[in-house]
C-alpha cells in the first residue's frame, strides 16, 4: 500500500516513525511519503517537508504566519494528489490536518486520523466536522473514547504510542561521557520543539539554573535547529545542549523542567520528577482561557484527572517560581509523592503495542478499499 503521512511537530514525528516501522512489518510492500521529521526519515520513504518549517502555536502566532501556513497547506494538497496514496494518515496537528482531511475526503482519498485532535478541550462541536471528513479515528487516551461515543462517533482505542517509544529505547552507556556531562546530578530542560516555545521558555529555564550550582543543567534541543539558535536565548550561560537525545537525557536526569505537551508524559514515564511550564502570546492565552474547558494543560494531570505535576502558566512561569517548584521535587516528600503517582500513571497507561495495533487496523480497514 501507498501511505501518505502528515505530522507537524516533534511528537508527531516520533509517533509517525513508530507507526511506519509497524506498517513495514505488517505490509512488506509499504511505500511512504510524508510531512514529518528526522525520525520518520530514518524509516525510509520520502520526506517532503520538515516539521520545523510548520509548527506555530497560539492564535496570534498562527495569524502572523498565516501566509506560510497556507503555502504549506497548498503544497501538501498538491503533493497528496500527485502521490495518489491508498490512505492518508494524519497525526495530531489539527489546525492543519483537519483541513487536509476535508480536502482528501472530497477527492475520494481514505482518511485515517492517528492521535485525536483535542476537541474535548474546546469547541467540542468540531467532532461533527471530524465525523464528516475522517474515515477512522485512532485514540491514544482512555477518556477520549467515552467523549467520542457521547457524540455518536465510533473510534478505536489503541493505547498510547509513547509506551512503544519508551519500551523500544535502549540507553547509551556512553551518553554522559560523549556529551561532556560530569558527576553532578542532572536537571533536564525541555523547552519544546516549536520556535515560540523555545523563545519564551528557555530564558526563564536558564535563569532558574543559577540557583543550583550543585546540579548540572542540560538542554534537550530539537533536531532542525542550530546550536546558535538556542544560544541566543541563553543569555551567555554556557549550559550543555543535547540534540536528538532526549530519552538518553531523561534516563540520567534527577529532575526536569518541561514545556507543556507530549514531553510531560514522556518525562513521567521515565519517572523523572518535573515542573511543567507554558507561556503563550498574551492575546492567544486570553482567548484560550475563555474557550478551553479543562482543568489542566499537562497530559500527566489530564490522564490522572488530578494534580500530579505543578503547572506554571503565563505570568507564573518565571525563574523564581521555577526555582520554588524545583525545590519541591528535588528531594523530600514532594518528590516521593510525585514518584508514587507516576507509578499509578504507568499502571493506568497500560502496556505497549499502540503502533502495531494501529498499523494492523489501518491495513484491515483500507487495504483493497
Amino acid at each position: 500500500m501507498r501511505y501518505y503521512l502528515v505530522a507537524g511537530e516533534a511528537s508527531g514525528d516520533l509517533h509517525g516513525a513508530n507507526l511506519m516501522k509497524a506498517l513495514k512489518i505488517q505490509d512488506p510492500d509499504a511505500e511512504f511519503r510524508y510531512y514529518g521529521g528526522d525520525k520518520m526519515k530514518a524509516e525510509g520513504g520520502v520526506l517532503q517537508k520538515h516539521y520545523s518549517e510548520m509548527a506555530f502555536m497560539g492564535f496570534t502566532e498562527v495569524l502572523l504566519n498565516l501566509r506560510t501556513i497556507l503555502r504549506n497547506m497548498k503544497a501538501c494538497k498538491a503533493d497528496i494528489l500527485a502521490y495518489k496514496p491508498d490512505v492518508l494518515i494524519l497525526i495530531d496537528f489539527p489546525g492543519f490536518n483537519l483541513k487536509i482531511a476535508g480536502f482528501a475526503k472530497a477527492r475520494g482519498i481514505p482518511v485515517a486520523y492517528y492521535i485525536s485532535p483535542k476537541v474535548w478541550a474546546w469547541n467540542q462541536k468540531r467532532v461533527l466536522k471530524i465525523k464528516r471528513v475522517v474515515d477512522r479515528m485512532f485514540c491514544i487516551l482512555p477518556f477520549e473514547v467515552d467523549f467520542y461515543k457521547g457524540w455518536g462517533m465510533k473510534v478505536d482505542y489503541v493505547g498510547n504510542p509513547l509506551l512503544d517509544a519508551v519500551a523500544q529505547f535502549t540507553p547509551d552507556p556512553d551518553f554522559p561521557r560523549s556529551q561532556g556531562i560530569g558527576a553532578r546530578p542532572v536537571i533536564a530542560l525541555l523547552p519544546g520543539s516549536r520556535r515560540q516555545e523555545i523563545e519564551r521558555l528557555l530564558p526563564d529555564m536558564v535563569a532558574a539554573a543559577a540557583a543550583y550550582p550543585d546540579y548540572e543543567f542540560v538542554v534537550a534541543a530539537a533536531p532542525g535547529f542550530e546550536e546558535a539558535y538556542y544560544r541566543q536565548y541563553m543569555n551567555g550561560v554556557p549550559l550543555r545542549l543535547v540534540f536528538g537525545k532526549t530519552y538518553d537525557l531523561l534516563h540520567i536526569a534527577h529532575a526536569a523542567v518541561v514545556a507543556s505537551g507530549t514531553a510531560t508524559l514522556e518525562t513521567a514515564l521515565f519517572h523523572v520528577p518535573q515542573v511543567v511550564v507554558y507561556k503563550g502570546g498574551t492575546v492567544s492565552v486570553a482567548i484560550a482561557r475563555m474557550l478551553v474547558k479543562i482543568r489542566f494543560i499537562s497530559l500527566v494531570n489530564l490522564i490522572m484527572d488530578k494534580k500530579v505535576v505543578t503547572e506554571l502558566i503565563q505570568e507564573d512561569c518565571n525563574p523564581r517560581q521555577i526555582e520554588a517548584e524545583l525545590n519541591v521535587v528535588l528531594s523530600g516528600k514532594g518528590r516521593e509523592d510525585m514518584l508514587m503517582r507516576y507509578s499509578e500513571l504507568s499502571e493506568k497507561m497500560g502496556r505497549p503495542g499502540a503502533s502495531e495495533k494501529t498499523a494492523g487496523l489501518i491495513i484491515s480497514y483500507f487495504k483493497n478499499s
